[in-house]
């Protein structure tokens, strides 16, 4: 009898236990934020290194601010470095120098720098401050840059522009591009990369 009532307890409790359980459920509204929040970005480039492999990608969206924002994520950089990091007036990414860019994205005719008391490039950005990991992921504004057709600011006009990162930090000063050395990674943007 004393075994009978022991059996019949622990079956409730399995019962019970089993009945009271429920798979783990996924947030609804989680992969939705997310592809929201992707989807915002209207432009989209892959970013290769010298080598021509994919490290990342920059996103960019018109800005509720002021001109556009950049999102770039990226991975093999040089850990916990801070880069040089720029807009230039060609879509074109030839590597490993990245020459096919051509020159600093400068409509209104500029000079380079933050700190440069005669203005700065309209590409000129914030030096990217990479974690100890080797990764990058930011935003960050670039006010004098549009996507806006026949704007001088247009960075899709008709070859496009890139964003470099380069293998030292901007002295935020010196022409062309702050002492930031040799052009290490490159994303073109024009309109064929598009994101449907």
């Amino acid at each position: 009898m004393y075994r009978l009532l022991l059996f019949f307890m622990l079956a409730s409790l399995v019962i019970e236990g089993c009945g009271s359980k429920q798979a783990p459920v996924r947030p609804q509204n989680q992969a939705e934020r997310r592809a929201l929040e992707t989807s915002s970005y209207r432009e989209h480039a892959e970013l290769i290194n010298k080598n021509g492999k994919n490290i990342g990608y920059i996103e960019v969206k018109e800005s509720k601010e002021e001109g556009l924002d950049v999102h770039i994520s990226a991975s093999h950089l040089p850990p916990g470095a801070s880069l040089g990091f720029h807009i230039y007036e060609k879509g074109t990414c030839k590597a490993p120098d990245f020459e096919s860019a051509g020159g600093p994205f400068n409509p209104l005719n500029k000079e380079h720098g933050f700190n440069n008391p005669m203005g700065h490039h309209a590409g000129d950005l914030p030096n990217l401050e990479v974690g100890a990991d080797g990764k990058v992921d930011v935003i960050m504004n670039a006010p004098q840059t549009s996507l806006t057709e026949g704007s001088r600011l247009n960075l899709l006009d008709k070859d496009g522009s890139a964003f470099i990162i380069h293998e030292h930090t901007d002295d935020y000063l010196t022409n062309p591009s702050g002492n930031s050395g040799a052009r290490i990674a490159c994303a073109p943007l024009a309109k064929s990369a598009r994101r449907e």
